[in-house]
């Protein structure tokens, strides 16, 4: 039997995504995003949130002030400036970068310090004693001047490794000087599970609360914390949707649920535990970096079940392929629709969708038609409005809103304020006849200018309608520029995204159908909505 951990009395939970998450590449926050994530990182219920570094750029001096003059008002969390020890040879009484900490009137204070002999030599240009003093100085001064402070040894497993007391001592002289927590960094990732347990607890023996901050480089950062954790580290580091530099930090939302729902920790509240999927989607859409789909836990796909054999058993009990109930994190199960599909697959699909497919003999017949099309290019698992619109018509309830009798487009190499292609739509809405041209940078910009303006006198909601994202896949490459193409088109009204589905050779046909299809069911909804 497996023997879980017994939860430390007291334990952090420290948010970096403002800090060290922010170094990824293609990042860039502003202060107003930073003030925006803060709050959402407390709704999550984390102890910490690190907000940067003050007196190091403009944009971090500021967040600060803003937090402390009342623009950030947190429930749980503790704001924490972050800096580095003095600079060699001077005092921490007058050094700059370490009064700007105490500027930022932050209650806790968490500085990095070297704890790699050869960092300190290379990298600070110093002596080890006088990197021991700095630490000394920086630690005593800030903690005279009433903070706390937590101490982030840099590299300190590298340094370990390569110096095995060195690293220790930077470790006590911290804890010595009032350091309340001393953090031990994976700063390059290195790391794997199995190494952890031995220099962590070497660690522990100086006596000082320990913390955990790790690099994913090796893929292993989550559960190299995780090994911390049980080897005694009573603090974990890590960035939402494990943001960060090269291959990013420790996923901290991983973290959590993992602590709290595997080994049975309440480290932050359960209902705010039941909103990670929202807040992680809600900090993605702050720093324009969505969630990846296969991200544990909060990810789209993260409990999505495609093959039949996982449906048949889901039908009988949903935990039997899933290892949590989803909505723990504020997740939900989702059944895709595939040439791997079973008929159980598309029951359940279609329950979900609000279609009783109870009877197995037309079950199985639209699961026989759902793999036809998948042979022929169709993917419906990321495609959910072309599947509806697919099952409504096996149904016999095919969406009248209208009738598409003709349409064509041409485009050429002239380009006009208003766009280089021009495309004719004619249709029949409520009995009438729609003909209407448009024009658009594009053939596809032009079909929806033209569509749109044929729909809208019947249907004025379609002016919210608008494509958010387009996606083309050659499927047979040996085919060159005869290949069957697929495409995703992405819509949106504001409160809520379709995705649709199209297939040809031509791809400005198979553009048509998705953008068709998500016409189609945009006002189906919209209808259903409003019944």
């Amino acid at each position: 039997m497996t023997t879980v951990p017994v939860a430390p009395d007291t334990f952090h939970v420290f948010d970096t995504t403002l800090r060290d998450g922010a170094q990824q590449e293609g990042m860039g926050l502003t202060v107003l995003d930073k003030l925006r994530i803060a709050a959402l990182l407390d709704d999550l219920g984390v102890g910490f949130i690190e907000g940067g570094w003050p007196g190091a750029n403009p944009s971090d001096t500021e967040f600060f002030a803003r937090a402390a003059d009342g623009e950030l008002e947190l429930r749980h969390a503790t704001l924490v400036a972050f800096g580095a020890t003095r600079k060699v040879g001077a005092t921490a009484a007058e050094d700059p970068q370490v009064q700007a900490l105490l500027d930022a009137r932050t209650e806790v204070i968490c500085i990095v310090a070297k704890s790699h002999d050869e960092h300190v030599f290379r990298a600070l240009h110093t002596t080890l004693e006088e990197n021991l003093e700095m630490v000394r100085d920086t630690v005593s001064h800030l903690v005279s001047q009433g903070r706390r402070v937590f101490v982030d040894c840099e590299h300190f497993f590298d340094g370990y490794r390569a110096n095995r007391e060195y690293a220790l001592e930077v470790v006590r002289t911290a804890a010595d000087a009032g350091a309340e927590v001393v953090v031990l960094c994976d700063t390059n990732g290195g790391m794997l599970p199995t190494w952890m347990g031995d220099i962590v607890s070497a660690a522990a023996q100086i006596g000082v609360d320990l913390g955990i901050h790790c690099h994913n480089d090796t893929g292993c950062a989550v559960a190299n914390t995780l090994a911390a954790v049980e080897a005694g580290v009573m603090h974990v580091q890590g960035t939402m949707n494990g943001h960060g530099e090269r291959t990013g930090n420790a996923n901290l939302i991983t973290v959590v649920a993992n602590l709290q729902l595997k080994y049975g920790w309440e480290v932050i509240p359960p209902e705010s535990l039941r909103e990670a999927t929202r807040i992680a989607h809600a900090i993605a859409g702050v720093t324009n970096v969505p969630v990846t789909n296969r991200q544990p836990y909060v990810g789209q796909s993260a409990f999505a079940h495609k093959a039949g054999l996982h449906a048949s058993a889901i039908k009988v009990d949903a935990n039997l392929y899933q290892h949590i109930d989803p909505t723990l994190v504020g997740n939900d199960m989702r059944m895709l629709v595939s040439d791997m599909a079973g008929r159980a697959n598309i029951q359940i699909k279609g329950s979900e969708l609000g279609y009783d497919l109870a009877d197995r003999t037309l079950a199985a017949r639209i699961t026989d038609v759902v793999k036809a099309r998948e042979m022929e290019g169709y993917s419906y698992e990321s495609a959910d409005a072309s599947f509806e619109l697919l099952l409504r018509s096996e149904l016999g309830m095919a969406d009248r809103s209208f009738e598409v009798t003709s349409w064509r487009v041409f485009t050429s190499h002239e380009t006009k304020p208003e766009g280089d292609s021009e495309a004719t739509v004619k249709l029949r809405v409520n009995g009438e006849v729609e003909w209407l041209v448009g024009e658009g940078h594009g053939p596809l910009n032009a079909l929806d200018v033209a569509l749109r303006r044929a729909l809208v006198r019947a249907y004025p909601q379609v002016e919210a309608f608008e494509l958010t994202d387009y996606r083309v896949r050659i499927l047979d490459q040996g085919h060159g520029t005869d290949a069957i193409v697929r495409t995703l088109i992405d819509t949106s009204d504001g409160s809520r995204t379709w995705t649709t589905v199209g297939v040809g050779t031509n791809v400005i046909e198979a553009s048509w159908e998705a953008l068709h299809d998500a016409y189609r069911w945009g006002l189906l909804s919209h209808r259903k909505a409003h019944n």
